[in-house]
């Protein structure tokens, strides 16, 4: 989540920051490029793995460990 705040770098600079379709429709609908997508690694894994923190616009945060098959909203302390 600090790398995302502060904009990078990324471990995956081609593919962190990406647009997150939504395709699944597990999170509220939204317009097409609200949310992005970021890695987050899997010790051991030699892919990005299935882990992933996505982003929307108005500064939610959705963690999901099986490739978009679920999501868990991520609550910060404000």
């Amino acid at each position: 989540v600090r790398l995302i705040d502060d904009g990078g770098p990324f471990p995956y600079a081609g593919k962190d920051g990406s647009t997150f379709g939504n395709f699944e429709g597990l999170l509220p609908r939204r317009a097409r490029g609200y949310y992005a997508e970021y890695t987050v690694p899997t010790p051991g894994a030699s892919t990005r793995g299935a882990r992933r923190i996505i982003a929307g616009d108005g500064g939610q945060l959705y963690w999901t460990a099986d490739h978009y098959e679920s999501f868990e909203r991520i609550w910060r302390e404000r």
